[in-house]
């Protein structure tokens, strides 16, 4: 799945407990994570600033967030009610939430 808007990037900030989506220099929203001590993620919660609500931008992040995790061959769980209806809506993650969890 492509993401559609230009100059995001992915950083996550494990000291916050957070993946941050920034465009170019600005802040857009974040999603709450906590690692277990077997490596598995929960996603907590996805927080879009509202100014930058209703694009699309939620999407992304978890997108992205997905992707990352795949690449890097992690697993989660999806608490978030955002990434709960994002993963019916693309089933092709659904690999990565976690047995117990689905």
């Amino acid at each position: 799945m492509s993401v559609s808007h230009e100059n995001l990037t992915l950083v996550q900030d494990s000291s916050r407990g957070r993946y941050e989506l920034h465009c170019g220099d600005t802040f857009i929203g974040f999603e709450g994570f906590e690692t277990d001590d077997d490596g598995v993620i929960t996603l907590q919660h996805t927080i879009i600033d509202e100014k930058y609500g209703r694009r699309g931008f939620a999407r992304a992040l978890v997108t992205m967030i997905l992707t990352d995790m795949r690449a890097k061959g992690q697993v989660m769980v999806p608490l978030c009610t955002y990434v709960q209806s994002y993963l019916e809506r693309f089933p092709e993650y659904g690999d990565l939430v976690v047995e117990h969890a689905r």
